[in-house]
């Protein structure tokens, strides 16, 4: 009975020591070499989900063409990005954290409960030995609803029942090896519990080395609070997710109006400034870089103001020169013109050569001079249109036989009466003069001419003037020029006859009627020009007496 008793006192003694053991070395020591059932599974289905996460969001076309959705879309990403990297981190440290505890708890309690029945049971337990020990286990901790199993050799005793897990074959070996405490985490029917296993050493004697006794207790405890716990952690943080990206929506709305409110009045400036509104300013406010931007805008905006000022005073001064000397030279030019009238017809042999030169020069420079002034009214807006209801292609043909050969122009024209409209007879003959006389000097002869009407799509009508040479055509690099004062298309043309205003000219008087004017080059050579005319205007009445442009 001594025996007995002394041996309980020693394996009581070397439970303790195995306490110690346990708290410092086989609790650390064990834990990350048998990895819990819980853990293991739970890197496999979080990869899952994120590589389809990432392949969807790289199919998703996201209407990234503005500002505003590209502003709320990088703040809604980094407040969630930064929402759920910080709710993971917490989730992780917390979760490990309430198991931790837990954890260490139940190892705690079930150590002293086996601390106390150790020394009860005898080296070579038999059945009954080991359900006396289960027994008192579990009394000992009755509400907590442990399930308890002993085991030494071949005998197995469970309480309070025999619904014991099975240990994993790693956990088993490390119990039998070992002589420290094991535990596992496992899923049980989806539900997690943590089981704990203690072996029982004991000692010879005082100072000897602990030694197993192959008697092992065994706990299986549920973990169905601190799963609760994990789960309202999750809820918190997906609520603190929600929160996030609605605060991160309205900052981002915050941010998108202060950022685009100076950029939508930068917009309406310059849409200003291109409808000439050249004195158009931004406030300027605050010191960033949109500030930085309007005063840029501001300064860009006085200097080409400037620029523009400068310029048409510059042009207005130009065209104000031109019609000044234009007019003083009027009058000399006209009295030149009278006496080299009356010399050519006195004129013979050489002296009658020079006077012809000189006479036409004086001509050439009186034609200049007319198209001077003329420009210089079509410049100052007196141009003048005195409407009259006439005939064009009478119109027209007298215009032809009063300056060229029949054999020089070709005519394809309606009949008397067929198409009249209201126009201004004198303009319309500088046309149709400027457009012949050009393909004469240009092209090459026969000119033809043709007038007829057309039809818009809108309803309108057009009486269509077209007037075609067999020349080599028009360089495609003058076509955009054409129509520009004093644009010669050769410079070899440089002392021509033409002053290179007829055309200028002749734009100016179609659109002072409304038409439009265009050039091109026919397929088969020779270039066509097509004046168009409307027939049918609601300001006739209006303008019949002669109005200004």
């Amino acid at each position: 009975m001594s025996d007995r008793t002394s041996v309980r006192t020693r394996r009581t003694v070397r439970t303790r020591k195995t306490v110690r053991t346990r708290k410092t070395a086989g609790e650390r020591r064990t834990a990350p070499e048998v990895p819990t059932a819980e853990e293991t599974p739970a890197a496999g289905p979080g990869a899952g989900p994120r590589r389809f996460l990432r392949a969807a969001l790289a199919r998703i076309p996201l209407p990234l063409r503005g500002l505003r959705p590209r502003l709320l879309t990088s703040f809604v990403l980094v407040a969630v990005a930064s929402a759920l990297g910080t709710g993971a981190l917490a989730f992780r440290e917390a979760r490990t954290g309430v198991l931790q505890q837990s954890q260490d708890s139940v190892i705690n309690r079930f150590r002293t409960s086996v601390d106390a029945v150790a020394p009860s049971v005898p080296l070579a337990p038999d059945q009954s030995d080991l359900q006396f020990a289960v027994d008192q286990v579990l009394y000992a901790n009755r509400s907590s609803g442990w399930r308890v199993m002993a085991a030494y050799g071949g005998h197995r005793a469970y309480a309070p029942s025999a619904g014991f897990t099975e240990p994993s074959p790693e956990m088993l070996r490390s119990v039998r090896d070992r002589r420290a405490a094991v535990f596992q985490r496992m899923n049980v029917d989806g539900r997690p519990r943590l089981v704990v296993g203690m072996p029982v050493t004991y000692t010879s004697g005082e100072g000897t080395e602990p030694r197993l006794s192959g008697f092992v207790m065994y706990l299986e405890v549920p973990q169905t609070t601190e799963e609760g716990y994990v789960e309202a952690m999750v809820s918190g943080i997906e609520r603190a997710t929600l929160v996030a990206l609605c605060l991160a929506v309205v900052l981002a709305l915050l941010a998108a109006s202060g950022v685009l409110r100076p950029v939508r009045a930068l917009r309406r400036a310059t849409r200003r400034m291109a409808a000439g509104h050249l004195d158009v300013r931004l406030d300027v406010t605050g010191s960033d870089e949109l500030a930085d931007l309007s005063q840029s805008f501001n300064e860009t905006a006085a200097e080409l103001e400037r620029t523009v000022r400068e310029l048409r005073r510059l042009e207005a001064q130009g065209r104000r020169f031109v019609a000044d000397v234009s007019h003083e030279l009027r009058t000399p030019l006209a009295a030149m013109s009278a006496v080299t009238d009356v010399l050519d017809l006195e004129g013979e042999g050489e002296t009658g050569e020079a006077l012809r030169l000189i006479s036409e020069g004086t001509n050439r420079l009186s034609g200049l001079v007319n198209d001077l002034m003329e420009i210089s009214r079509f410049d100052a807006g007196a141009a003048e249109l005195h409407r009259d209801e006439i005939d064009l292609a009478e119109s027209v043909r007298r215009t032809v036989a009063s300056r060229w050969r029949q054999e020089q122009v070709e005519t394809r024209l309606p009949g008397p009466g067929e198409l009249r409209a209201r126009v201004d007879p004198r303009r319309l003959d500088v046309v149709t003069a400027n457009l012949i006389g050009n393909a004469l000097r240009h092209g090459e002869p026969p000119v033809r001419l043709t007038m007829g009407v057309r039809v818009d799509g809108a309803g309108m009508a057009w009486a269509v003037i077209e007037v075609t040479d067999n020349g080599p055509g028009i360089a495609e690099e003058a076509m955009p020029h054409l129509f520009e004062r004093f644009y010669k298309a050769s410079t070899s043309r440089a002392r021509s006859e033409s002053n290179g205003l007829g055309l200028a000219i002749t734009a100016e008087n179609v659109r002072l009627h409304g038409g439009r004017i265009r050039a091109a080059n026919l397929p088969r050579g020779g270039a066509v020009f097509t004046v168009e005319l409307p027939l049918h205007r609601d300001d006739t009445d209006t303008e019949a007496d002669g109005g200004t442009r």
